[in-house]
C-alpha cells in the first residue's frame, strides 16, 4: 500500500507513461476541448447537437442522445426495453459493468432482475443463451469484454447469438463502451457492428480519451424516451457542451488511430511472449487492450514500479489486481498515444523488470 501511495507522486511528474494516452494534466485536457461547436442549454444545441448529429452517422442509427455517463445510459436503455416488453428480467455476462461496478443500481432504481449468463472467465456461448429458461426483456452484449482482457466473439458467432435473442422476442443492447477498439479486428465500421443491436452505448473517454460522457443510439422513439429518463436521472445539466465538445474532438482524433493502436498491441504481445512468469490474455490481442497475468508478489511489483518511476522516469501501473490464484496478479495494458512512444521490446523489458525485480 505504501508503494502505491508513493507511486501516485510520480503520476504527473514522470517523463513517460506506459499505459493508454498517458497521465495528461489539466492544461493538456483543456487544450483538447474545441471552442467552435457552441454552447448548449440543458442538452439542446451547441456542441451537444453537433456530437449527436455526427454520432448518428458514425453509429448508423436514426437517433442519438448524449449523456454524462454510461451507468446512466445503460440503465435507461434496459429500463425502456423492459417496460416495453412488460418483463423485468435482463440478461448479461457475470462480468458486466452493471453487475460489478454499479452497486446493483439496475435493481434498486429500476426494479430489474439481472440474469447472469456464461462463464465469468469466457465469452457468452450459444449454449448459454439456449440455457435461458425464462422470458427476458433484453440481452446485453459487451464488445469487447474488458474484464476478461478485451476479448471478442467471432463475427458469425455474434450474428447467430443476436438472431437467437431476437427470435425469443427480446431486445439486444450493445455495451460498446470500447466499440471503437473492435473495428480493426472485425474489419467493420462502428455502424456495421451497431446495426446488429436495438440500442448501442458508446463511451467518449474509454479508448478515445475525451472527458466523461457517452452516447446512446437507437430508434427515434426509444431515444426520445431516453431523454426523459436522462432528466429523471439528473443528467440534463445546464451546460453539457465541454464534455460533448471534448468527446467529438477525441472521436475525430483517435478513432482513425485505432488500427495503429491495434497493430502496436499485437507487436507488444509478440515481444512479451515467452517472458518468464508472464501470460498474455488473450493472445494474440483482439483489441488494443490485453491483460497481463503476472506471477509476482504485489509488494515486489510495487517496489519495482516505484524504482522504475524514480530511476527511469516511467510510470507503469500504480497497483495490480488479484488473479485466479494467490500467486498471480493482473494488470491491464491499453495501447494509446502514450504507449505508442514505446518500442515493443522496451515494453517487454519493463514488464520483465516488474516481474523479476531486476534492473
Amino acid at each position: 500500500m505504501s508503494d502505491e501511495r508513493d507511486l501516485e507522486r510520480y503520476r504527473w511528474t514522470t517523463a513517460r507513461a506506459l499505459n493508454w494516452h498517458g497521465n495528461r494534466t489539466v492544461a493538456d485536457i483543456l487544450a483538447e476541448i474545441p471552442t467552435d461547436f457552441g454552447v448548449d442549454r440543458y442538452g439542446s444545441g451547441g456542441a451537444v447537437e453537433a456530437l449527436e448529429n455526427e454520432m448518428r452517422t458514425v453509429l448508423g442509427k436514426p437517433a442519438v442522445v448524449f449523456m454524462p455517463g454510461g451507468t446512466m445510459a445503460q440503465q435507461i436503455a434496459l429500463r425502456i426495453h423492459a417496460d416495453r416488453r412488460n418483463t423485468r428480467t435482463i440478461a448479461f455476462h457475470p462480468t458486466c459493468h452493471l453487475e460489478l461496478h454499479e452497486d446493483k443500481a439496475y435493481q434498486r432504481m429500476h426494479n430489474l432482475t439481472g440474469l447472469l449468463i456464461g462463464d465469468p472467465r469466457g465469452l457468452i456461448t450459444m449454449e448459454d443463451l439456449d440455457g435461458i429458461r425464462e422470458p427476458v426483456a433484453a440481452v446485453l452484449f459487451e464488445l469487447p469484454q474488458r474484464e476478461i482482457g478485451g476479448r471478442l466473439p467471432a463475427w458469425t458467432d455474434l450474428e447467430d447469438q443476436v438472431a437467437v435473442v431476437r427470435a425469443r422476442g427480446a431486445a439486444v443492447h450493445l455495451d460498446g463502451a470500447r466499440l471503437w477498439e473492435c473495428a480493426p479486428y472485425y474489419g467493420r465500421s462502428p455502424a456495421e457492428i451497431a446495426a446488429l443491436f436495438d440500442t448501442a452505448y458508446v463511451s467518449l473517454y474509454k479508448g478515445l480519451g475525451g472527458l466523461a460522457g457517452c452516447c446512446l443510439a437507437g430508434e427515434e422513439d426509444v431515444v426520445e424516451e431516453a431523454r426523459l429518463w436522462r432528466r429523471r436521472h439528473g443528467g440534463t445539466l445546464f451546460g453539457l457542451w465541454p464534455n460533448a465538445a471534448s468527446g467529438l474532438a477525441a472521436l475525430r482524433k483517435r478513432f482513425p488511430l485505432m488500427p495503429e493502436y491495434f497493430a502496436h498491441s499485437r507487436a507488444i504481445a509478440d515481444a512479451l511472449r515467452g517472458t518468464p512468469n508472464v501470460e498474455i490474455v488473450p493472445y494474440p490481442p483482439q483489441t488494443p487492450m490485453m491483460h497481463l497475468h503476472l506471477r509476482v508478489d504485489e509488494e515486489a511489483f510495487g517496489a519495482s514500479a516505484l524504482r522504475i518511476a524514480e530511476e527511469q522516469s516511467i510510470f507503469t501501473w500504480p497497483s495490480t489486481n488479484a488473479g485466479d490464484t494467490p500467486s498471480m496478479r493482473v494488470v491491464e495494458l491499453t495501447v494509446g498515444d502514450a504507449t505508442m512512444q514505446f518500442a515493443p521490446d522496451e515494453v517487454a523489458g519493463i514488464v520483465q523488470q516488474l516481474v523479476s525485480g531486476e534492473r
